[in-house]
């Protein structure tokens, strides 16, 4: 794999981590909710979510998808009824936010693990995100070593964003100012997840 190659690679890993969408706010969720241990615990079981689809694109998923639309079809409902269902919990509160924050309680690291790597492995922004623009990476790099670059890059990547982001949210100084306003921050982030899983369906 050639330099240029590996940094359009790297652009597009960047891009596609740094986009707003539900894996910012299940880490969000933990980092506030949890603290920093949660929400690096969510951070990196998401990343460990996302090189298991680059893992499964270098294997050839996306081969599958195209050949058996059904396949395709059934991610797609599913990571949707997935969205709904935090989306609705996040408005109302329950096991969201302010819930945990009024009562003082959290969730474990290993709860925030499990709902970090089902966010990314059920997303079905992640599962077009791999099949329509990173497959093309595969098709130019036959050898074993760049294809392990393939599979780390957006491993590597999506978990130092969301390491930097957990970083940001579980600071003192913000969680206080947070705190006061944990209802709403709920009640839009279900608004927006089930707003996800309508558009998911739509367009499917």
């Amino acid at each position: 794999m050639t330099l240029t190659i590996w940094l359009s690679l790297l652009l597009i890993c960047l891009l596609g981590a740094m986009s707003p969408g539900p894996s910012l706010a299940m880490v969000a969720k933990h980092s506030l909710a949890g603290g920093r241990k949660n929400g690096l615990a969510t951070a990196w079981a998401h990343a460990f979510g996302i090189g298991l689809y680059a893992l499964f694109t270098i294997l050839g998923l996306a081969i599958l998808l195209h050949q058996f639309p059904l396949v395709f079809k059934g991610i797609t409902y599913a990571g949707a009824a997935y969205l709904a269902w935090l989306g609705f919990n996040a408005i109302q509160s329950k096991g969201g936010i302010a819930e945990r924050l009024e009562s003082g309680r959290s969730c474990s690291i290993a709860q925030s693990a499990k709902e970090g790597f089902l966010i990314s492995i059920l997303s079905p922004k992640i599962a077009i995100f791999f099949t329509a623009l990173f497959s093309q990476f595969v098709a130019v790099s036959a050898e074993t070593s760049s294809k392990a670059i393939i599979v780390m890059t957006p491993f590597i990547v999506d978990g130092l964003w969301y390491t930097l982001i957990t970083f940001m949210l579980s600071s003192q100084l913000l969680l206080s100012t947070l705190r006061n306003k944990a209802h709403w921050i709920d009640r839009i982030s279900g608004v927006v997840l089930i707003g996800l899983a309508l558009r998911v369906v739509w367009v499917a």
